[in-house]
């Protein structure tokens, strides 16, 4: 059975859905594995080293026409659409309700479409959890990002010159991404404090040494699935004041705060940005869906008195060598539960509760 991966065609996206060690994984349990030239380049893997494991390196087009199984980061365009065989098995992360249209198309040439940004939130798919493991990563580099937009030092310094005081840190949501942005924070002398709608982050945030800001609301804020509930009317004025009073005296806040399937809600405000301080920081990881805060623009970093919003795309791409090895380690994972090793062949159960939140085999209306 014929395995392969291409280069994105998207220019922003640097990362790649196999590595060294999932190849290797990959062709002792019987595939043929074909890569697209300089597969590896922003990942440090030279074409050779994959050679070496027994990797054919072939063109775009041949791996497409030829190849069962494609893993890929992103959604295939229309022209990498006509190329790909009819029947062939599809992985990666496709948001089917951003691409209706090139879904449906890739359903109509019979192939098996696999998005596993829809895994569900249970104990065995963690391990193939690619929305965790990248999220992970987005936080970390958000901060050092900021950092580096940032003029003054993170830590505490005391010197004979005199005291340099901690930079403050202000994270928004405390999901996978916030939960790393707050102990990167930490882990660089930062002050840091996190707010989120649910209450059941108060105990992550401070076992990570954050303080804790929230609002008191009587209704249930998380959903059953683990993420945040989007908030009423009510609830954004109690947000809107809490943000008012504590965002003014930060250094420099992250913004993560995502509702699945809808925009990101707008949480700093016009006049939220033009309270902080000339040299204070934003960096606003939702900017790519709607954005978090007032003024941030995907690909942009926008000032504003003086205040930074950085607004980059794809942090997890930013440091695309990290990111790989873990977006590759989750997808082999996913493999391993629709391939049969012992008969060289798929095994794909439709009743079980993995296959059947991330197998897209209907049209999208």
């Amino acid at each position: 059975m014929i395995l392969g991966s291409v280069v994105d065609s998207d220019v922003n996206e640097k990362r790649i859905a196999v590595s060294l060690d999932t190849v290797k994984k990959c062709i002792s349990n019987g595939f043929s594995v074909q890569l697209e030239k300089n597969f590896g380049r922003n990942s440090n893997i030279h074409d050779s080293e994959l050679e070496k494991l027994g990797t054919k390196i072939v063109s775009k087009e041949e791996i497409y026409k030829t190849s069962d199984i494609i893993i890929q980061i992103n959604c295939p365009n229309e022209i990498e659409i006509s190329l790909i065989k009819d029947g062939a098995v599809l992985i990666g992360s496709f948001f089917p309700h951003l691409n209706k249209d090139k879904i449906n198309k890739l359903l109509k040439k019979n192939i098996k479409i696999f998005s596993l940004e829809l895994l569900p939130r249970i104990t065995r798919a963690q391990s193939m959890d690619i929305l965790s493991s990248q999220a992970n990563l987005a936080g970390y580099k958000a901060v050092i990002d900021s950092v580096y937009e940032f003029n003054r030092a993170v830590p505490m310094m005391m010197t004979a010159a005199g005291t340099i005081t901690p930079a403050k840190f202000f994270i928004i949501g405390a999901g996978v991404a916030g939960l790393q942005a707050i102990a990167t924070a930490k882990r660089l002398g930062g002050v840091v404090s996190a707010t989120d709608v649910r209450s059941a982050s108060k105990e992550q945030v401070e076992s990570l040494g954050g303080k804790f800001v929230f609002i008191e609301s009587s209704k249930n804020l998380e959903t059953s699935g683990g993420y945040a509930k989007e908030l009423d009317e009510e609830d954004q004025k109690k947000q809107e004041q809490l943000l008012k009073t504590t965002i003014k005296n930060q250094d420099i806040v992250i913004c993560t705060a995502l509702i699945p399937g809808k925009r990101a809600p707008r949480i700093i405000t016009e006049e939220m940005v033009k309270s902080m301080k000339s040299g204070s920081v934003i960096c606003d990881l939702a900017v790519e869906q709607g954005g978090n805060s007032a003024f941030s623009e995907p690909g942009k970093i926008t000032v504003i008195n003086g205040v930074k919003i950085i607004g980059h795309k794809n942090f997890p791409s930013r440091i695309s060598e990290s990111a790989s090895i873990l977006f590759a380690k989750n997808i082999f994972n996913f493999l391993e539960i629709i391939y049969d090793k012992v008969g060289k062949k798929l095994k794909i159960d439709e009743n079980d509760e993995i296959i059947k939140a991330v197998y897209i085999n209907k049209e999208i209306s």
